[in-house]
This record gives structure tokens, C-alpha cells and sequence, in this order.
């Protein structure tokens, strides 16, 4: 068994297209019934402002399995440390022995939901999308548009954030990363002229509506992974000609589907999962003016192929 850091794990894996097809494939075999991913664990503990989740998932065919555990203290930057971290450990499908142990503080959970984003951008936004708007002021809402331009030709950036501060340090680093950016004092604003709006938040209520989007927009929320947690109103789900997400159960336990009930769902309202729409090469936009939603709550399937991808690169060195 070996014990990896963050700074080697760092080194050989980024956001790249090679990640990209890793998680992909993770999602195509998920979509084809090809995984066994139980649910998540989690675990809150309110006095500290802190939590917990255990995912992990076996790929039919994958010598290996993961099992990531990540941690999210939320008042630790007020003590000058992140306020996410964790570790992959790697198993042996066939005997069960320990491989690897990613002690990667939560970089490559990063790197595979900024991949998964990516993917669902490829998959569900227009082939000419060069906007973005980002609700979100985050290292997520850096990694996404970084990931993004694995798929997509983005060059601009409209920003939102709660904080000025954090808007202007965001446009700060996505400048000198080559994109145009722009702040904006409101959600709709932002959101005006976007081929793709990301929402990157914490948000514990809706901050995205019906009348902030655009006709052919493409939304990705990725913030909503928990159940005291949500980031879209119930008029963007209706609005949308599609809505996606990466696994139908978390969305409907810790997604965007927790409060938009069966019983509120109208024809020709459907669910669709991002890795059966890729496996079925199905083709979602019927018009330029399509809205399309994907809902991403992190997967198990997703920890198992960047952790598989991260030992497979670490032991090629």
C-alpha cells in the first residue's frame, strides 16, 4: 500500500482532456447500468458547523474501486485553514487489499466536479457558446470556466458573488487567466446575455429564476449537494425544455429535485440521468431557444475514475 500527498497527486493531475475522458467514461458506465454506487453517507455535526460524506462506487470491469471521505468545516477560514478536505482510499476489486491511499485534501474531488461540468456543458450547452455566468466567487466557480474550455470556446466571464470583495478577486484571477470579465450587482444582470449560467454557491435559497435566463441557455448547478441546500426556483425547472442530472435518487435528496416534488411536476416534465443521455447520444435541444438544466450532486462513480486515473498516472511516473 502506498500513501500519496496532495502536492505529488497535484502534479500529475489537472484539468485536462484526459481527465475529461476518465470521468466520462465514469458517467457512460453508469448510464449503461454498469455500476454499483451506493448511496452517500453523511453526517452533520451542527456545534461545529461541520460535515461529512463517505461515496464511493465499483465500475463493472475496473480493477479498482475508491472510497473517498470528505470533510467540510465551514468556520476554518476563520482560523486560517480550507474549509474542505479528505482522502481516497483505492481497493483492490478482486481481493479487498488496500492499494492506495490519496491523501489529496479534497484537490481531486475538485478536479472531477469541475470535469463533470465540462461534461455536462459538452453534452447539453450550444456548440457556440463563448459566454458564461457565473453565480459563485469561489474555487469551484475558477475550476468550472477553467473546465469549460476543454469543451467550449469561453473568452467571457459575467460574475455575481454575495460579497463585492469576492466578485473582485475572482475577476482578478480570471483575468490573468485570458477571459474577459465583468461584475455584476445582481443575478439577472449577470446572467443577460449567457450562453452557459454555472451556480457555484452555498446558497440555502433560491437565487436563480425563470426571468434571468435567456433563451438557449444551458444551466449547470452544482452547489445543491446537501439537503439544507439549493440554488434554483422551481420556475427554472418548469422553464426548462430538459433537465438533467448526474444521479436522479441524490438529486431528489440533496439536489435541485428535493422540493420539486412529483405531485408539482407537470407533463411533459422528465428526468434524465447525464450519463444514459451521453450513452444514448441523445440530443436534448430541439431549437436554438432550448433551456437546458443539469443538476450535479457528486457521484461515486466520479471519486472511483479521477482516484483510478490519479493512481494510474502516479505509478507511471
Amino acid at each position: 500500500m502506498k500513501l500519496y500527498q496532495r502536492d505529488e497527486i497535484q502534479a500529475v493531475v489537472g484539468i485536462d482532456d484526459e481527465a475529461l475522458r476518465q470521468v466520462e467514461a465514469g458517467f457512460i458506465a453508469l448510464g449503461r447500468g454498469e455500476a454499483v454506487q451506493p448511496a452517500i453517507l453523511s453526517m452533520v455535526m451542527e456545534e461545529f458547523n461541520s460535515e461529512v460524506d463517505v461515496k464511493t462506487a465499483h465500475i463493472k470491469g475496473w480493477e479498482r474501486y475508491a472510497i473517498k471521505v470528505s470533510s467540510g468545516a465551514f468556520d476554518n477560514p476563520k482560523h486560517g485553514l480550507p474549509s474542505l478536505n479528505g482522502l481516497m482510499m483505492l481497493f483492490s476489486a478482486r481481493t479487498g487489499q488496500v492499494e492506495a491511499v490519496l491523501f489529496d485534501e479534497g484537490y481531486l474531488t475538485m478536479v472531477r466536479t469541475a470535469m463533470a461540468g465540462a461534461i455536462a456543458a459538452k453534452y447539453l450547452s450550444r456548440e457556440d457558446s463563448r459566454r458564461v455566468a457565473v453565480l459563485g466567487a469561489g474555487e469551484q466557480a475558477q475550476r468550472q470556466v477553467e473546465a469549460l474550455r476543454l469543451v467550449r470556446n469561453i473568452d467571457i466571464v459575467d460574475v455575481w458573488a454575495r460579497r463585492s470583495e469576492g466578485a473582485e478577486d475572482y475577476a482578478d484571477r480570471m483575468r490573468s487567466r485570458g477571459f474577459t470579465v465583468s461584475m455584476h450587482d445582481s443575478v439577472h444582470s449577470a446572467c443577460d446575455q449567457a450562453d452557459i449560467i454555472i451556480t457555484a454557491t452555498s446558497a440555502r435559497e433560491p437565487l436563480l429564476f425563470a426571468h434571468d435566463l435567456p433563451d438557449g441557455v444551458h444551466v449547470t448547478a452544482m452547489g445543491s449537494d446537501s439537503p439544507d441546500k439549493r440554488e434554483l426556483d422551481e420556475s427554472v425547472l418548469i422553464h426548462a425544455g430538459a433537465f438533467v442530472c448526474d444521479c436522479r435518487a441524490q438529486s431528489e435528496h440533496n439536489g435541485e429535485l428535493k422540493v420539486f416534488t412529483q405531485e408539482k411536476r407537470e407533463p411533459p416534465f422528465v428526468v434524465l440521468e447525464l450519463g444514459r443521455v451521453i450513452d444514448r447520444g441523445e440530443r436534448l435541444r430541439t431549437s436554438e431557444a432550448d433551456i437546458t438544466v443539469c443538476d450535479l450532486t457528486g457521484t461515486g462513480v466520479q471519486d472511483t475514475a479521477i482516484a483510478s486515473f490519479a493512481l494510474s498516472r502516479l505509478a507511471g511516473r
